[in-house]
């Protein structure tokens, strides 16, 4: 299992969307790696993008609605780094239509996806939390 629980936040609604979206992750990588022919993995490929598509932007928007209600100093880079990730996703994902569906392409956006995902929420997301802590607010912003 990839989520540990040393990701958490504190905040309710952001540590369940960050489980899901580690879920996900793990079932899409599980599919990348599995023996079933490429035909075969398609289609489940396309539903986790198409997936990740929607859901990314939802828990963005709500991580990003969080950190307005505490004030959080460091909002408008961590929107960048959000907005650069939702950019990078569907980017991913008109290129793999468009290549027909290239094996490679998938490989190393599923290398990325796992960094990206480990790399945000253990390290920037947790500045969130850690500054939440200092000033006194709970994981629902009060």
């Amino acid at each position: 299992m990839l989520w540990k629980d040393t990701y958490e936040l504190g905040v309710p609604l952001i540590d369940a969307q960050h489980k899901e979206l580690f879920k996900r992750v793990e079932a899409f990588l599980q599919v990348l790696r599995s023996k079933d022919n490429w035909e075969g993995k398609v289609p489940k490929l396309n539903e986790t993008l198409e997936f990740m598509k929607g859901y990314v932007v939802e828990h963005f928007e709500a991580e990003e609605e969080y950190q307005k209600s505490i004030n959080y100093p460091g909002y408008e880079a961590h929107k960048n780094i959000h907005n650069g990730m939702v950019d990078y996703v569907l980017d991913v994902s008109r290129k793999f239509e468009e290549s027909n569906y290239d094996q490679n392409l998938m490989q190393e956006f599923g290398g990325k996806l796992l960094a990206w995902l480990i790399n945000h929420v253990a390290a920037e997301d947790q500045r969130i939390a850690n500054y939440a802590v200092k000033e006194g607010v709970d994981g629902n912003g009060k």
